[in-house]
């Protein structure tokens, strides 16, 4: 069926108007495709990372070198999804310098799928497997207003794994 704006539309879940490259600190968590478990598996409360999971969590970590304004906080890979805190900075421009363009959380995370999917699809075709679409399309943000928030996140984030049988995400 040919694109019809009028019948194709999707609801963007991002706050309307809300500067996405803003200084601040940003929760969160992008599931895998059909909530397929791709990087390991939670045993005795611990999370056990798989080649795939490697590959996820040090891509997450290497977000900082990527990107001037990411700072890295809490962050979770699990079975089926990976939740994390965005820190973003101000990006500083040097005296007389063009003012830089700040990425947005939309830009960090795109970037992040895109570097996992395309180092897991050629691990998989290592292995002469196929892999198909390792996420799910979109992400989910929350914006971290206060200090009381970021802790309840960060306890969450730091425990899934011991509460990996009461996730929403575990199938």
């Amino acid at each position: 069926m040919k694109y019809n704006p009028l019948i194709h539309h999707r609801r963007s879940i991002r706050l309307k108007g809300y500067d996405y490259s803003k200084a601040g600190a940003y929760f969160i968590t992008i599931c895998c495709e059909n909530r397929i478990h791709r990087f390991g598996k939670v045993s005795g409360n611990e999370m056990i990372l798989n080649k795939s999971g490697t590959i996820a969590y040090n891509e997450w970590i290497n977000l900082a070198d990527r990107f001037s304004n990411f700072e890295l906080d809490v962050f979770q890979i699990m079975p089926n999804h990976m939740h994390g805190i965005i820190v973003l900075s101000d990006i500083s421009s040097p005296v007389g310098a063009t003012l830089a363009v700040a990425p947005t959380i939309a830009d960090i995370v795109g970037a992040y799928k895109s570097i996992v999917s395309n180092a897991c699809l050629n691990l998989y075709k290592s292995h002469d497997k196929t892999m198909g679409k390792l996420w799910q399309r979109n992400y989910y943000e929350h914006i971290i207003r206060d200090e009381r928030a970021y802790q309840n996140i960060s306890n969450y984030i730091i425990n899934n794994p011991s509460k990996w049988n009461e996730d929403k995400f575990h199938l």
